[in-house]
């Protein structure tokens, strides 16, 4: 098993591949990544290593990612099957795996689940979830994320719940399928909270 780095070349060719405006997104969320696990306490290899392979599969077409997905055997949501574009991080993960030989569990989790999130996940994907969301050309163009860069700072869960809340509450409004996995992550993170308030 590879060790995960950023220098791995393989991952370095896939990353100069793809278009210009979305290797910048990827470096924005590197620096917030590192940022947030230094914050707390989070291995900052792995960190970065999931956040420059979390958009690998994101220049893909609809009709590409499922032939991906397919392929690779990956078990569909039906919500994946009309929201294509939610299999960019499973996709991308599979590629890491396969083509990069990073195996890591927790890189892998990071990549597979950053869009939508997920229950149970590690401090590696709660760091890259969040910077992918909060990453600074994000907060330009919605500046009511700003309290979340500052809660993020703080306290990670509280950030990702308020995050998560605030997507899904949009999305309803936009009548937008949601993720289950969205929503179960949503609710251990809410049940999380009113446990440790007893």
């Amino acid at each position: 098993m590879l060790t995960p780095s950023r220098d791995n070349p393989r991952l370095q060719a896939l990353l100069l591949q793809l278009p210009a405006g979305l290797r910048q997104h990827i470096e924005r969320v590197r620096e917030k990544a590192l940022e947030l696990a230094k914050l707390h306490g989070v291995d900052t290899v792995k960190a970065e290593v999931a956040a420059l392979a979390h958009d690998l599969a994101r220049g893909m077409e609809e009709d590409e990612l499922l032939r991906r997905a397919r392929a690779y055997g990956l078990t569909l949501h039906p919500v994946e099957e009309v929201v294509t574009f939610l299999l960019h991080g499973p996709v991308g993960a599979e590629m890491l795996q396969r083509e990069c030989g990073i195996e890591d569990d927790e890189v892998l989790e990071a990549v597979r689940w950053h869009t939508t999130f997920n229950r149970g996940m590690g401090p590696v994907a709660k760091v890259v979830f969040l910077a992918d969301k909060l990453e600074p050309h994000k907060v330009q163009v919605y500046p009511l994320l700003e309290g979340v860069v500052s809660l993020a700072r703080e306290d990670m869960d509280a950030a990702l719940l308020t995050l998560l809340q605030e997507e899904i509450i949009s999305m309803i409004r936009l009548g937008r399928l949601i993720h289950p996995a969205s929503l179960e992550g949503r609710n251990e993170l809410l049940a999380s909270q009113k446990d440790s308030r007893r």
